[in-house]
């Protein structure tokens, strides 16, 4: 019974200790004063990465070889993750292997059957964004070009 006790007390004391350890540096850490500038900056970083499309460049689309490269690795790439389990990421890439391809109403037809529901909806989502992406692109570039007319 002694035993027993003295290992409560001491298992109780530890995590007081531990506890106390932790309050201290979370305490100290928040009173630093480059914390929220740092921790907004990570945001921020975090979030421009988020938001910039496709980070995977697309080859140029004059070399066949250098395309079907491209395109294969992409999907590869792209099976690979989703059934990983990283959704996201595998969605980018199958998106950006969509892109390059000759036909891609029949890939997209071939990856609805065979993905599940939920990952061809966002792939439909992405595929939505990297066209509004590219039609703000072609925008801003005729509104370029109407300027340097002027």
């Amino acid at each position: 019974m002694e035993i027993s006790k003295t290992i409560g007390i001491a298992a109780g004391v530890a995590g007081t200790l531990f506890l106390g350890y932790c309050i201290y540096f979370d305490h100290k850490r928040r009173k630093d004063p480059d914390f929220k500038k740092k921790l907004r900056e990570r945001r921020k970083a975090k979030k421009a990465a988020a938001s910039t499309g496709p980070r995977t460049t697309i080859p140029n689309l004059t070399d066949h070889e250098e395309v079907q490269r491209f395109f294969l690795q992409e999907i590869q790439t792209g099976e690979q993750l989703i059934s990983a389990g990283d959704i996201e990421n595998g969605v980018e890439h199958l998106a950006n292997a969509i892109i390059v391809c000759g036909q891609p109403t029949q890939l997209l037809q071939v990856l609805q059957q065979t993905l599940p529901a939920q990952v061809f909806a966002l792939l439909i989502t992405r595929m939505r964004q990297y066209g509004n992406q590219a039609s703000e692109n072609e925008r801003s570039k005729l509104q370029d070009m109407n300027d340097d007319l002027e």
